[in-house]
């Protein structure tokens, strides 16, 4: 004959069902006589399981987030000061290097009238308004408001193929500005003259040009760059921007025409690709 089980109030049969299902029946029996006892809504191992990973990836990206502002934060700060300067329309500094590319009209040449004393006749002498040239070689963009040193590297440790020493030669260098990738053309030589600088580097690292290039992505076709070499300036018209990997080297071969190609790093604070502008040689001038 069957036992009575008290706890379940019902006819059952107490060696017929393991512990576990006891302890089920138990429960679903109580929330039956009990509803406002027991939870409205049981919730899984599995469910609580997958809410604290959620929870644990959603601090994770905060941190990671935090972290990399922190390091970038000198770069980051100049694309938002700069998004703002072009909202606003506060970009007089960059309006002055426009000038350096404009035509310059030709004046028109007249005789001076005869003068009588040596002070009428200085009057009468006008303002020059020669251009000087910078004594170092030294790149400037418009565009985005850049005049900036570049500086040499030699070419030794690449002709060596010590690429280690190369590597820290280069690092060294854009401390000082950009710099004219080694093994490239020159300013006034057939071919490709590249120069590379940083979008974005430790914070700590000592040089004022660490984020020098943070805002290169802003330049546009048909811009115009400026280039002082030996005391000549070179003007480049912008023809591409492009993204590529760094394993994609041809940005560095040898060209059969005059062109500048400059090379950051992109997204901000990554080196996962290479922001590459490209641009030809339209004019030089003494």
């Amino acid at each position: 004959m069957s036992q009575i089980d008290p706890t379940y109030s019902s006819l059952r049969p107490l060696d017929d069902s393991s512990s576990a299902q006891r302890e089920h029946v138990a429960v679903m029996k109580l929330m039956q006589v009990y509803p406002d006892v027991m939870p409205k809504k049981m919730h899984s191992p599995i469910r609580g399981k997958v809410g604290e990973y959620i929870r644990q990836a959603i601090v994770t990206v905060l941190i990671f987030a935090a972290f990399f502002v922190i390091m970038n934060w000198g770069a980051i700060m100049q694309n938002v000061s700069w998004e703002i300067s072009k909202f606003t329309g506060k970009t007089d500094q960059a309006n002055a290097l426009y000038t350096l590319v404009e035509e310059k009209k030709p004046v028109a040449q007249e005789p001076l009238p005869l003068v009588k004393t040596a002070t009428q006749s200085n009057a009468q002498i006008p303002n020059l308004g020669m251009a000087v040239a910078p004594p170092d070689t030294r790149l400037i963009i418009p565009r985005i408001n850049r005049n900036v040193p570049v500086i040499n590297v030699t070419t030794e440790s690449l002709i060596t193929k010590d690429w280690t020493k190369l590597e820290a030669e280069m690092q060294e260098a854009l401390r000082f500005g950009v710099i004219h990738y080694p093994g490239t053309a020159r300013p006034g030589q057939q071919g490709n003259v590249v120069i590379t600088g940083h979008s974005s580097y430790l914070p700590w690292d000592p040089g004022r040009f660490k984020d020098v290039f943070a805002v290169l992505h802003d330049v546009r076709e048909s811009d115009k760059i400026l280039l002082y070499y030996n005391q000549q300036q070179y003007i480049y018209e912008v023809t591409s921007i492009r993204k590529v990997w760094p394993s994609e080297l041809e940005v560095l071969k040898p060209s059969t025409e005059n062109k500048l190609t400059l090379i950051t790093c992109t997204p901000i604070g990554t080196n996962l690709k290479r922001l590459i502008v490209e641009a030809k040689l339209i004019k030089i001038q003494s």
